[in-house]
Parts: structure tokens; C-alpha cells; sequence
């Protein structure tokens, strides 16, 4: 039998597809009539999920049997509760301006929703919204046009009620959401395990590069590891997976943590976690917890936009220059170095608009800064980040030539100073497990944390000048060890 398994109340609700061996009926499944060690991923078609249903106990026993399962009793609870989601403001345009479009004039209009894919052009990102929101293979969402578009009801879809055409765009989004149904198990029976490896390929600035993102598919293969990348087209798939890793720039307004959550949600090993991206994305939280540990870091302040804060407020604290920066700010954007009041009013009008509170911190001028990467509470690489040419920053975004970006340094670990890799350790320590870069200043003989990154450069003969290919063998390991402990 296939490592995925639909369920269906009576079989003879699959006569209008293709012929698999990968349903079973949903009396079999509850009565444990297959081998279920075998099965990894319950997609539940049953037509009735109501409480104390078979349908409802089909998603019951496969979250207590170790099945991935959807949909999950909690989405199930969800969907009997009508607990509602609201769409964000560009959502809603989209869909105001599908129905002028489209001459929609009822009061509630209605899509049906496959897998997290939609008939209607236009609205494909809504409908992966809602998926998100509501992993269920069927859904019929209501919208409400007096209310700004917002969704009005979620109910799951029957799949007894699919007509030809409705039965055809079923097929094609179960086709397209879990190809392994359709794979041969045969050539699947050696693979371990499977990895998302999820990027972003119009991404200026990405994490890993393309020769990178390939050393990880091959160290996969050689583990006998199903990899893939994928794309934000590709996030109803999610499920399918036993572990994602995020090779895009993370942020908490995005597609990589609405993905981590929903990774961690249906129990996949995922690095960036979504803990780890709320601690190391903000730069205001990053603060005060290294504030609280005491944990040697630049003389920073909050700057809030409902407070009159002077040029000469802020110098008293810090000196001059120093350096103001948006809470999540990347790859040095979102950060400015205020000489004067001028520099400053100016910046103020800059970032005021993207963030309430900006923060404020002492400017330490070095000619580099050590960048650690931890993987799991060990060093991984170590390299020394020079800011570009003429700059004080890493990043120089207003230069357009070859000088726009500072030399990199691969060092051997056992070369850094002691107490780099100390600081380091001891930081990342209260973040998590997972994958993290930290970027230190010394100051004399003295370590100072700057940034931890959740989401860390691994670029091909850059991060892996030193280990080479075994950097990746390292972190696919990772990935490997954390799944055999959770399935034995």
C-alpha cells in the first residue's frame, strides 16, 4: 500500500477517477485493516465530519497513530465551531476587484476551494489563504459583499456532491497537492524520509544560492532523503512532507512563517521553527532578551513614534553616530547612521512609516564582524563578514558595482577566538535548536552579540569553504536524526 491513504466512506464514491490502490474505506481504517506502519499521510474524504462521526474518529486515530492527517480534528473543530478568519486589506481588494469584474451582485457569493486552489482566476491567492487557515481537502467558502468582501462562512464540501465538472477540478488539484499518491511505491520503498526545501526564486538577496540549494538536494539523495524545492505555489503541498527548511529570508508578516507554522502545526521537523523566527526576526525582542541574560551587546534604546525624541536625547545615551534600525530589518536594509538632527528627522520620516517603534543603537565601527553558524547547539562554520568598500555597513544598497557587497572570510573553527564562540553559543542558547548565524564585534578582547540570524547565508564557497560538502551533509543529518527520534 502507498504511504498516503484516502479514506472514503464507501468506496464506490471514487468510481468517477482513476483506479489506485491508495484508497480505503473508512470502516477499515478505524477497524486498523491495513498495515498502517506503512502509512504516512491520511488525506480523510469522508463526507461527514461531525463529532463522534467515523469521519471525525478517522482524524482522531490517525493524529494518535503518528499519521499526518488531513484534515485534523482541530480543523474539523474548527469548521463545526465556524471560528472565522479575516483577510488582510490586499486580499480584500482582490477579491473587491474580482466581482466588478465578474458583475458578481449577490449579497454572499460562494467559491469551492480544492486543496487550496480555486477555479476562479484572480483569486488563487485567497483560496491559498483559507487553505492555510482551513487544511481541509473540500471547502465551500461564502463571502459577503456588504462587509468589504470579508468571509463570511468556511464549510467543508462533500465529495458525493462533486458534479462532473466540480469532480474534474478535484482530480486535478489531488493530483497536483500529493503526487505521491500517484508515484510508484516501488521506486519510493528506499527513500528515508522526505524535505521541502522551500526558496524564493525572484529573491534578490536569498539566503542560498542556486549551487548551494543543489549541494542540499544531492547530500539529500545520498541519504536517501526525497528532496525538493519548492515555491509559495507550491504550499498546499506542505503536508506531504516529513520536514521543511526555509531557504528564503524569513519574516513574521510572510509566506516562510505562515509556512513554519503551519509545518510545526501538522508536526514536521522545520528549521527556521516559528519560535526561532519571532526571536531572531525582531531586533526589539533580540534586545531585551539579551538586556534580560545579560549578554554583551551594543548600548541600545527604544524610539517610539508617539514621543518627541530629539537628536540630542538620543546622543546623550548613545553617543555620536549612532545607528537607527526597523525592529526586522535584513541584509542591512531598514538601517541608518545618524550623524546629526538633519540625518536624523530624515531618517525618522524613512522608517516612522514603517514601524512603530525604531530601534536605537551605539554605532561600533569595526572592519568586520565574525559571523558563527550554530547548528543544533554546535559551531558549523565560522567566517569574517568586511564591510564593503568606503561603508560602514556589510551591505552597501546605494552602491551598484562590484563594491557593493564586503569580502568574506571562510575561518576553521578552531581558530576563532574563544570567547566568539562562546558569546555565540550562550546566545543561541536561548533561541533553540535549530540553525542560526550570530554576528559579533570584538572590541578588544571583548565579545559583542550584534544580530542572531534564524535564517543564515549558506552560500557555495562561501559558508562552505572550510567543510565543503560535508556542511551539507551536516545539516540534511540534522534533519535525518531529528525524524529518527521522533518516529522511534
Amino acid at each position: 500500500m502507498s504511504s498516503v491513504v484516502l479514506l472514503l466512506d464507501d468506496l464506490n464514491d471514487w468510481k468517477s477517477y482513476y483506479e489506485t490502490s491508495s484508497i480505503m474505506s473508512v470502516s477499515d481504517y478505524l477497524q486498523n485493516k491495513s498495515p498502517h506502519n506503512e502509512i504516512k499521510t491520511v488525506i480523510n474524504l469522508s463526507n461527514d465530519y461531525s463529532y463522534n462521526s467515523e469521519g471525525y474518529y478517522c482524524s482522531l486515530l490517525a493524529q494518535a497513530r503518528g499519521h499526518k492527517v488531513v484534515p485534523g480534528v482541530d480543523i474539523i473543530n474548527k469548521l463545526e465551531t465556524g471560528t472565522g478568519i479575516r483577510m488582510s486589506t490586499s486580499l480584500q481588494k482582490l477579491c473587491y476587484q474580482w466581482i466588478q469584474k465578474n458583475c458578481i451582485s449577490d449579497e454572499i457569493w460562494y467559491i469551492n476551494i480544492y486543496f487550496g486552489t480555486c477555479v476562479e482566476q484572480g483569486l488563487e491567492k485567497i483560496a491559498r489563504f483559507i487553505f492555510d487557515n482551513y487544511p481541509c481537502p473540500l471547502l465551500r467558502v461564502g463571502f459577503n459583499t456588504r462587509q468589504r468582501n470579508q468571509i463570511e462562512t468556511v464549510q467543508y464540501l462533500r465529495l458525493n456532491s462533486l458534479n462532473d465538472i466540480e469532480q474534474s477540478y478535484f482530480a486535478e488539484a489531488l493530483d497536483s497537492f500529493n503526487k505521491k499518491v500517484w508515484r510508484n511505491p516501488r521506486a519510493q520503498k528506499s527513500l528515508r524520509y522526505s524535505l521541502a526545501i522551500y526558496h524564493d526564486p525572484e529573491e534578490k538577496l536569498p539566503p542560498s544560492d542556486k549551487k548551494a540549494l543543489q549541494k542540499f538536494l544531492e547530500a539529500a539523495r545520498k541519504n536517501n532523503i526525497h528532496a525538493e524545492l519548492i515555491t509559495e505555489d507550491d504550499a498546499a503541498r506542505l503536508i506531504e512532507f516529513d520536514a521543511l527548511f526555509i531557504r528564503a529570508t524569513t519574516s513574521l508578516n510572510h509566506i516562510t512563517f505562515h509556512l513554519s507554522q503551519k509545518a510545526k502545526q501538522n508536526e514536521l521537523v522545520v528549521i527556521d521553527d516559528p519560535v526561532s523566527i519571532i526571536r531572531c526576526t525582531n531586533k526589539v525582542y533580540l534586545n531585551e532578551l539579551l538586556e534580560k541574560e545579560r549578554i554583551a551587546a551594543p548600548r541600545s534604546m527604544l524610539v517610539f513614534r508617539s514621543n518627541n525624541n530629539s537628536f540630542a536625547s538620543i546622543e546623550e545615551q548613545l553617543g555620536s553616530p549612532f545607528i537607527l534600525k526597523i525592529p526586522d530589518g535584513s541584509f542591512s536594509h531598514g538601517m541608518q547612521k545618524i550623524s546629526n538632527p538633519a540625518d536624523l528627522e530624515q531618517a525618522f520620516a524613512i522608517l516612522f512609516d514603517k514601524s512603530a517603534i525604531l530601534l536605537a543603537q551605539e554605532f561600533i565601527p569595526t572592519e568586520f564582524d565574525w559571523r558563527i553558524g550554530i547548528l543544533n547547539g554546535e559551531p558549523l562554520y565560522a567566517c569574517k563578514y568586511f564591510m564593503a568598500k568606503g561603508h560602514w555597513q556589510i551591505y552597501n544598497h546605494s552602491h551598484k558595482g562590484k563594491n557593493r557587497v564586503g569580502l568574506v572570510e571562510t575561518i576553521p573553527i578552531y581558530k576563532v577566538p574563544p570567547q566568539v564562540l562562546k558569546i555565540a553559543l550562550k546566545a543561541t542558547s536561548l533561541i533553540g535548536k535549530g540553525l542560526y548565524g550570530v554576528d559579533i564585534k570584538m572590541i578588544g578582547e571583548r565579545a559583542i552579540i550584534i544580530e542572531i540570524n534564524d535564517n543564515p547565508s549558506l552560500d557555495h564557497e562561501i559558508e562552505d569553504a572550510i567543510l565543503g560538502d560535508e556542511l551539507y551533509f551536516k545539516i540534511i543529518n540534522y534533519f535525518v536524526k531529528t525524524l529518527d527520534a521522533k518516529h522511534h
